[in-house]
């Protein structure tokens, strides 16, 4: 799909996910946290949390200590709408350490997003992510 097609929602959805690697980038778990869903769930390998708060307490945590000066990247490999208010993102990408230029092989994940507008804003609801299984 190139720019030039992109929808408004679509856009959106994809402004959502951008934001979010801007504040990974800065080390910003509020700014993290601001784009999730109160009742957001986020499930990856060893880790569930349900709620903002869990999200934001998991980066700020993170960016003190084994997170501090990465960055992540991500690719989206397919997007589609449920209707006019839910959107499903499947992407692949991972976690770029201070002086990397590409994420090793067996620190590459696939995540599936899901986003919901029920009060005109797109948050993400749900974030799940497991290793694509290279390396």
């Amino acid at each position: 799909m190139t720019s030039a097609a992109l929808t408004t929602d679509e856009t959106a959805v994809r402004d959502v996910l951008d934001g979010l690697y801007a504040a990974w980038a800065a080390g910003d778990a509020d700014g993290i946290a601001r784009l999730y869903a109160q009742d957001a769930t986020v499930v990856m390998p060893g880790v569930y949390h349900t709620g903002k708060e869990q999200v934001r307490a998991f980066f700020a945590g993170g960016f003190a200590g084994r997170l501090k000066g990465s960055s992540a990247v991500d690719e989206s490999r397919s997007f589609r709408f449920l209707g006019d208010d839910a959107a499903i993102v499947v992407s692949e990408g991972g976690i770029l350490m201070p002086g990397e230029a590409t994420v090793p092989a067996g620190r590459m994940v696939r995540a599936t997003w899901v986003l919901a507008r029920p009060d005109g804003e797109w948050l993400i609801t749900a974030y799940h992510n497991c290793p694509t299984g290279a390396g």
